[in-house]
């Protein structure tokens, strides 16, 4: 199967390891320094795994990929990368594109690059690290799930889904996946903020019983926000828990995030960190505009009570004013 993935950041890097060395034909799109580095080295897993692959590099803008057809395109650069690093795959042709991103306003990105028909839902729920010397540290491999937009699945998606399971990648078809986007949506603004502003690995996230009630309450309004939008969040694991948060008490949800706090500290998974505490400890720049502030635009729209994921917001929108001020 012939493989476009954009980003070689850890998700990008991990898929395009797996998949290469499953013997997929595989490019991989990174920029600058880092597309130097990894066709110099290959990509090097950690944790996981420990391999090095060597995995075909294009550089962006991917001149070399105008014209060409592939069977799946995989969007995995940062959210705010979404519109820039699309024009520099102008002319591509997938014939199914998928986004692993973070939010929900990937999809209507993707349809605009390449038409609805030729676009398909995905939600993550595995996760890595690019360390210092740019390996990657693969810390969870939980869950990708892919489907047909904006529900149902096809021979396509099914296809895909055996070779990501091949490669060794816990891959799902899922016939309901708005819905199972929208799940990870709801839990990351749950967790993202409380992350980034107290700097704790994930462990203490959801083990500390105040930021465990707080996570709480911020998935719970992004959870209105997403039945008032038509969409029902659903429960993919301990980690993704947005429908049980929502309907339990305060006490149950902050049990189970604590339960899940323990079971990464069971598993040996205390340096887990999501991806937005990763690029705030690199002094590098945070998802916000496409993440926060679209759920708050949203919840104004639809006239859904969101306080404290607006405070979020403010907080998460100041610190990356001073970010590139710094910068």
């Amino acid at each position: 199967m012939k493989i476009v993935i954009l980003g070689a950041g850890a998700l990008g890097s991990i898929l395009a390891a797996l998949l290469t060395r499953s013997g997929e034909d595989v490019s991989l799109i990174a920029r600058g320094a880092r597309a130097r580095l990894l066709a110099e080295r290959g990509v090097t897993l950690r944790g996981l795994e420990e391999i090095t692959v060597e995995v075909p590099i294009v550089e962006l803008p991917g001149e070399s990929l105008r014209g060409r057809t592939c069977d799946v395109f995989v969007m995995t650069a940062k959210t705010y990368d979404t519109v820039s690093a699309l024009e520099g795959v102008r002319g591509l042709k997938p014939e199914m594109a998928i986004s692993v991103q973070n939010g929900v306003v990937k999809n209507e990105q993707l349809a605009a690059a390449f038409g609805w028909e030729h676009t398909a839902g995905c939600t993550a729920n595995f996760s890595g690290e690019v360390l210092e010397d740019g390996a990657v540290l693969h810390t969870r491999n939980e869950g990708l799930y892919v489907g047909e937009l904006p529900e149902g699945t096809s021979e396509r998606v099914e296809a895909f889904v055996r070779v990501l399971q091949d490669a060794g990648v816990k891959a799902i078809a899922s016939d309901r996946i708005s819905s199972l986007e929208w799940s990870k949506y709801a839990t990351w603004l749950g967790m993202t903020a409380v992350a980034v502003l107290t700097r704790v690995p994930t462990h203490i996230l959801f083990g500390d019983r105040d930021l465990a009630v707080l996570q709480t309450e911020l998935t719970r309004e992004a959870a209105r926000l997403a039945d008032a939008a038509g969409v029902e969040v659903v429960d993919l694991g301990p980690m993704i828990a947005p429908k049980s948060m929502a309907e339990a008490t305060t006490e149950e949800s902050v049990a189970t995030l604590q339960q899940a706090g323990a079971a990464l500290v069971a598993a040996g998974t205390t340096n887990h960190r999501g991806s937005a505490l990763q690029d705030l400890l690199r002094d590098r720049r945070l998802e916000v505009e496409e993440t926060y502030g679209y759920a708050v635009s949203q919840a104004a729209e639809l006239g859904v009570d969101v306080p404290r994921l607006e405070t979020c917001y403010r907080l998460l929108a100041a610190i990356n004013g001073s970010l590139r001020t710094a910068g």
